[in-house]
């Protein structure tokens, strides 16, 4: 049986799997740091802030009224919103 394993293993197919798993992590790094230390700070600096989380529209108030100065309070208070700042971190990332 371990003899099997071994041949399973080595055909090619395994550690071609391997080496493109650590490559993709190792890719992973490399573009999470290019967003964090490159791209974001522009866009933060011309936009006014680094991160869109609270970025959104109101389209119905909730249980109290607005206005909402960040879109954890919004949905605290039921409101119903577009969380466009979500998504626009969300594509950057």
């Amino acid at each position: 049986m371990l003899e099997e394993f071994k041949k399973f293993a080595m055909r090619g197919n395994v550690l071609d799997m391997a080496v493109g798993i650590i490559i993709g992590a190792a890719f992973g790094s490399i573009v999470k740091s290019l967003v964090a230390d490159v791209i974001m700070p522009p866009v933060g600096l011309l936009l006014g802030g680094g991160d869109f989380a609270d970025l959104f529209i109101t389209l119905k108030e909730g249980a109290s009224a607005g206005p909402y100065l960040t879109l954890a309070s919004a949905q605290e208070a039921g409101a119903v919103v577009i969380s466009y700042g979500v998504f626009f971190n969300s594509v950057i990332s």
